[in-house]
């Protein structure tokens, strides 16, 4: 049995093996091992009977559900047109210069991912971006430079 479908097992004696387990089961393997495989949606459909079509659809659709590998730390730009307005192109650029790579890359040593993504709830405070769970709002060049370099030294 591989660790996918350990964690598969775990997780569906937690949350069931109904249809509406799918989205807690999802989100745990997304949490434990930071993306969810091809093999590992097939092992979910597997597990609770649904076809591997409905599991793929459902991680597919939630943005923060990531089907690929990540970096340890994921970088999230809200891309509202709030957020456009109060300088996210900024942001993103001092990002991009700071780790050397584009949105939707992954640093070569796999530390950080940088992504666009919708509302964040942050648009009175915008620009925003989440690094994993935790938001930072108010967003200047020199208040991300901050942030990020303590990442870096994490």
């Amino acid at each position: 049995m591989t660790d996918c479908q350990e964690l598969i097992k775990e997780l569906a004696d937690k949350y069931g093996r109904e249809r509406s387990s799918l989205l807690p089961i999802l989100q745990g393997i997304a949490e434990k091992e930071n993306f969810i495989s091809d093999s590992c949606m097939t092992d979910i459909a597997k597990e609770l009977d649904l076809s591997a079509a409905q599991v793929y659809g459902t991680a597919t659709f939630y943005s923060f559900l990531d089907t690929e590998p990540r970096g340890k730390y994921v970088i999230r730009v809200c891309k509202t047109i709030t957020c456009d307005m109060h300088g996210k192109k900024t942001i993103i650029q001092t990002l991009e210069d700071m780790l050397k790579i584009k949105i939707g890359e992954t640093t070569p040593n796999k530390k950080f991912t940088l992504l666009e993504t919708n509302c964040l709830g942050w648009c009175h405070e915008g620009p925003a971006m989440l690094i994993n769970e935790k938001p930072f709002s108010g967003l200047t060049p020199e208040k991300v430079h901050d942030i990020i370099s303590e990442y870096i030294n994490k």
